[in-house]
């Protein structure tokens, strides 16, 4: 999997295909929503040149942005933070602790983290994440969904997470695609 941390390094010289500038519409729906979130503190994983985090810092949340990508964090500094409400950490998601990053976070946001992590280290993510989080604490995680690639398949969501964390499927009314994304809220239970 080194092969796979040395594409997503090398993508940040240039602009990364993910990287649109525009935080996605399920992250703005649970802050400016009919049922928005009330502002607290957020861990976005993943977080690349940190649109997503400005975006909650703008909206008054405090904001811990975390990637592996020594570029990608290089890049999230250099865009600024016109609030002063993030810090931007270089940490592997599945030793949290290890980057000083603490909790507990209301709000854990990861769009496309997950489902790059190797199957093996997955349990590992999962504690860490839940060691962040406290009973109640909302996550919002993405990824693709496709067959015979180690994207983000619902059954092993709910292995993975469960019993640590209630998992709900977004858009439970459409019906997943072999080739899509994959939108779940979930909810820390504190076990």
């Amino acid at each position: 999997m080194r092969w796979r941390r040395l594409t997503y390094e090398a993508a940040y010289f240039g602009h990364p295909p993910w990287d649109t500038g525009i935080p996605p519409p399920e992250l703005v729906d649970h802050i400016e929503g009919r049922a928005a979130l009330p502002a607290g503190r957020a861990l976005d994983i993943g977080c690349g040149t940190g649109t997503s985090s400005r975006y909650l810092a703008a909206h008054d949340w405090q904001v811990v942005g975390v990637d592996f990508s020594r570029g990608a964090i290089r890049r999230a500094k250099a865009a600024g933070d016109a609030t002063g409400a993030i810090t931007y950490r270089r940490a592997d998601i599945t030793h949290l602790a290890k980057a000083g990053v603490s909790g507990p976070f209301d709000l854990v946001f990861d769009i496309g983290c997950f489902h790059s992590v190797e199957p093996a280290k997955r349990d590992a993510y999962v504690a860490s994440v839940a060691a962040v989080s406290r009973p109640g604490t909302t996550m919002l995680l993405f990824g693709f969904d496709r067959e015979g690639t180690p994207g983000l398949r619902e059954p092993e969501v709910r292995r993975r997470f469960g019993p640590r964390f209630e998992v709900e499927r977004l858009h439970a009314d459409r019906p997943p695609a072999s080739d899509s994304g994959a939108w779940f809220r979930l909810r820390a239970t504190g076990a």
